[in-house]
C-alpha cells in the first residue's frame, strides 16, 4: 500500500509538473503569435509561419556549427527558401509627420516627447483599422501606412486621401487638447502629409 501511495503521489507530481510546462510552452506560444499578428497581415503570418521551416537534420547541424560553417549555413538557407515578396501593382503610400516636431521635442522631457507619439499614432491607428489601411511603421514622428495591400482594392487613393484627413484633424484636436499637459508650443504642432500612387513590391527581409 505504502508502494502503491508513493507511486501515485509520484505520477500525480509529474502530471502537474508537466502541465506546468505545458502552460508554459503554451503561454509563450501566444505571445509570440500576438506579436507576429501585429506586425504583420494575416496572409503574410500564414506565409511566415508555414515557409522557411528546416528539417531537424539541418536544424541541428545549424545549432551545433559556429563561425563560418553557420554563416555559410544561414547564406544557404536564405538562397534555397523562396523569399515573401509580392507585386501590388495598385497602391497609394502616405508618410505623414509632425511640423515643428525637432523643435519642440528638443526643449521637451522624453516622457513628453513619447507621450505625444504615443497618443498621435494611437489614434492613427484606430483611425486606420475604421479606414481599412495598413499602418506599414513609424520612424520617429513619421508615421507610414498604404492601400491596396495586403488587400488589393480600386479606391485606394480615395481611401488614403479620406485617411489622411481624418488624421489632420484629429491630430488638431489632439494638439490642442494636449498643450494642457506637455506645455506650450503643443497645440501650434500640425501634420504633413505626402501621398504617392502606384505599384510597389512588398515583402519580409529575413
Amino acid at each position: 500500500v505504502s508502494i502503491f501511495l508513493l507511486t501515485s503521489i509520484v505520477f500525480v507530481l509529474y502530471d502537474c509538473l508537466v502541465q506546468k510546462r505545458q502552460e508554459k510552452v503554451m503561454t509563450s506560444a501566444q505571445q509570440s503569435n500576438a506579436i507576429v499578428s501585429s506586425l504583420f497581415p494575416a496572409q503574410v503570418r500564414d506565409r511566415l509561419m508555414g515557409e522557411g521551416q528546416p528539417n531537424k537534420k539541418e536544424d541541428k547541424f545549424h545549432t551545433l556549427s559556429s563561425g563560418s560553417n553557420g554563416a555559410a549555413y544561414n547564406t544557404a538557407h536564405l538562397l534555397s527558401a523562396k523569399p515573401i515578396a509580392d507585386l501590388f501593382p495598385n497602391t497609394t503610400v502616405m508618410f505623414a509627420d509632425i511640423a515643428g516636431f525637432t523643435a519642440w521635442s528638443s526643449v521637451r522631457e522624453p516622457s513628453q516627447v513619447f507621450t505625444l507619439l504615443e497618443t498621435v499614432y494611437r489614434a492613427f491607428d484606430t483611425i486606420a483599422k475604421r479606414r481599412r489601411v495598413f499602418k506599414v511603421e513609424t520612424i520617429g514622428d513619421c508615421y507610414v501606412a498604404v492601400t491596396g495591400l495586403p488587400e488589393p482594392r480600386k479606391d485606394h487613393a480615395v481611401a488614403m486621401a479620406k485617411f489622411a484627413r481624418d488624421c489632420m484633424f484629429r491630430m488638431n484636436d489632439l494638439s490642442h487638447q494636449l498643450e494642457v499637459t506637455l506645455g506650450p508650443d503643443t497645440g501650434d504642432l500640425t501634420m504633413r502629409f505626402g501621398l504617392h500612387s502606384g505599384p510597389v513590391t512588398a515583402g519580409v527581409l529575413r
